[in-house]
């Protein structure tokens, strides 16, 4: 691939992500359960066989993650605490754990659709790769001055020639994939921002320490009792 047609390219992957973004912005979140007497809001959560899991299906706490790759809170979260709660939570049977990127640029989109193009078994861990190594390839406060020679040194790393990750960035059907879930995100969930947790349907408050997250999952998981 030349650089004018990657260009052109990338110059498509910020379209679509530019409208994600503008929809985020303009549209009029969707009510889709009642509210509760805490002042939140129950919503209906479909997992598709799309979507990359950990943990049993069955559990009974249902935990959906929206981040961005290029989030630096989202990279805090999945370093300090998100181990804890796959230790404590997920391995035990507790929280069936769903992740979704909720992209934030065309960046997000593009490493989304890098991370589609590994088997699914190697999704999560492309992705825990990327949170870990963010001043290496994002953006969003380092001074990266090839972006897409930064993400083909990541894409090296698990594996993908630079001709396989150029094709991965530019597959409509994956571009258009990763933008039509931040738009579902927003439009369903009203999410404007990462990490947000969707929590057996309910928008989870910020969890900065394990203490919040365990005061949190271990109170509904008394409710089931």
């Amino acid at each position: 691939m030349n650089r004018r047609q990657l260009l052109i390219s990338l110059v498509a992957i910020a379209v679509i992500a530019i409208g994600v973004i503008a929809y985020m912005v303009f549209a009029t979140p969707v009510d889709n359960g009642p509210t509760l007497a805490s002042g939140g809001t129950t919503y209906k959560v479909t997992i598709s066989a799309d979507d990359r899991t950990q943990g049993n299906p069955k559990a009974p706490i249902t935990m959906v993650e929206y981040a961005a790759p290029t989030c630096p809170h989202c990279a805090h979260f999945d370093m300090a605490l998100f181990p804890f709660i796959k230790k404590n939570y997920i391995d035990t049977g507790k929280v069936y754990y769903v992740f979704r990127v909720f992209p934030l640029s065309q960046v997000d989109i593009a490493a989304e659709s890098m991370a589609r193009c590994l088997p699914a078994s190697s999704y999560f861990q492309f992705i825990d790769l990327l949170f870990r190594n963010q001043p290496k390839w994002d953006p969003d406060g380092y001074q990266i001055p090839d972006v897409h020679a930064a993400l083909v040194d990541m894409g090296r790393i698990a594996g993908m020639s630079a001709d396989q990750v150029d094709k991965c960035i530019n597959d409509p059907a994956a571009n258009k994939r990763a933008a039509d879930v931040g738009t579902y995100a927003q439009t369903n969930y009203g999410i404007n921002g990462t990490p947000t947790f969707v929590v057996n349907g309910q928008i989870a408050p910020p969890f900065e320490a394990t203490d919040d997250i365990k005061k949190y999952l271990d109170a509904l998981l008394a409710q089931k009792k």
